[in-house]
């Protein structure tokens, strides 16, 4: 009897060690364009469920689009990955547009909520790794041929739908989830995390069955660096940065030991040439604003009563549309952000800047220097050492190669101190 009470209670305790921790889950959610920001908390994000022994990690997914390299390091993360990775697009009315069909293809599990929609991969939409000028036709055939067979692997890896990964770039086709389930793009349509999890539950992953039904989900958020970075990562901090540095750069021309405009501008600069190396930039329309800043200056100098500063105003609203114009909309700048840009530049150009330069040019108005030239009586008899002026509202004295008499107009050639040399206008 003894006996038999030691092996229940040892089968007990083992039961308890097998199951009776906690199942946990991890769960971190995407939203917007995909970027370095979002490969590197994704990293994170798997590399910290490896840690926690979680049992898979869910990817609640929206986004149109997102850069190709960081498309590619998140994949590549996810094929190195110990924990199962749970791709699901979510909530109702989410997408994987371009970026997002990579990504959900190469999960482990690509789960999709009932209102959602998956597709649209051409890689015209996907932005590129670095500042470019428009690719052409052969360029634009080389990144779809790259892009088309990238995609086919993931999809032959994952053993999911690879005619339809190729359509999904060929020919930017887009389905619903139902369809993608039908398709198999998709493996789950789930109507929330809860059914997800309750789906999920048993699904044998990497040859591991899945204990998800009951299990705690637990949040991996951002750190403050990665909201930092993804607060900025965007193609309107970049172009406010553009901005800011030509206003910091000119600000600091016009106006000379400032230093602060100066400080600000060339910050701006180097964060402007960084994000620029990241963010797919069309150098025609960096051209453009630099066409149109030139013109802004231009017309500082030149009487054109304003013509050069609507060229300028025109030249920045071409510019700026045309600087994020080979990515994705995602990536591309509004009329909204545009427009009141371009009149507030050109209003900084015609009122401020302008001013300090045009302030430049000015001759002189404080100081000793600005006597030369001017014309005044003499006061007293005015030689080689000595002689009085009153000139300005001031008493000064006067020297004169030639004796110059009380009452002569004499003329101020040089400045010694508080001595002044004169001419006589007499002659």
């Amino acid at each position: 009897m003894a006996r038999w009470t030691a092996v229940a209670a040892g089968t007990v305790l083992l039961a308890v060690g097998l199951y009776g921790q906690t199942d946990r889950v991890g769960l971190i959610t995407i939203e917007g364009a995909i970027g370095p920001a979002t490969a590197s908390y994704i990293s994170r994000a798997i590399d910290s469920a490896g840690a926690q022994d979680l049992r898979c990690l869910v990817i609640q997914l929206h986004t149109p689009g997102g850069l190709l390299q960081s498309t590619e390091v998140i994949v590549q993360k996810f094929f190195a990955s110990k924990v199962p990775v749970v791709v699901y697009v979510a909530p109702d009315g989410a997408t994987a547009g371009s970026a997002g069909v990579f990504i959900t293809m190469a999960a482990d599990v690509a789960a999709m909520a009932p209102a959602t929609s998956i597709g649209a991969a051409h890689p015209v939409a996907i932005g590129g790794t670095g500042a470019e000028s428009r690719p052409d036709d052969v360029m634009k055939k080389k990144l779809e041929n790259y892009a088309a067979s990238y995609i086919e692997a993931i999809a032959a890896k994952r053993s999911r739908n690879v005619e339809w990964a190729r359509l999904a770039v060929r020919e930017s086709a887009a389905i619903t989830a139902h369809k993608a389930l039908e398709l198999h793009v998709i493996d789950i349509i789930a109507d929330d995390l809860a059914d997800l999890l309750r789906r999920l539950d048993g699904r044998a992953v990497n040859g591991r069955p899945l204990r998800t039904a009951h299990a705690e989900v637990v949040e991996i958020p951002m750190t403050v660096g990665e909201r930092m970075f993804q607060l900025i990562w965007r193609p309107e901090v970049m172009f406010l940065l553009m901005l800011i540095a030509v206003y910091g750069i000119i600000g600091e021309l016009s106006n000379p030991g400032a230093v602060l405009p100066g400080v600000a501008g060339a910050i701006a600069l180097i964060l402007a040439l960084y994000m620029a190396a990241i963010l797919p930039v069309n150098i025609a329309g960096v051209a453009l604003i630099g066409l149109a800043v030139a013109l802004f200056v231009a017309d500082v100098f030149t009487p054109t009563h304003g013509v050069l500063t609507i060229g300028g105003v025109i030249a920045f609203v071409l510019g700026s549309l045309m600087l994020f114009e080979d990515a994705e909309p995602a990536f591309r700048l509004s009329l909204g952000i545009i427009v009141p840009a371009a009149i507030i530049t050109a209003a900084f150009f015609t009122f401020i800047a302008g001013a300090g330069l045009r302030a430049q040019r000015l001759p002189v108005a404080v100081g000793t220097v600005t006597l030369l030239g001017k014309t005044a009586p003499a006061v007293s008899r005015i030689d080689e050492h000595t002689g009085m002026l009153f000139v300005d509202g001031e008493y000064w004295s006067a020297v004169s190669a030639t004796p110059i008499e009380p009452g002569e107009i004499v003329e101020i050639v040089g400045v010694n101190g508080l001595t002044l040399s004169v001419t006589s206008k007499n002659v």
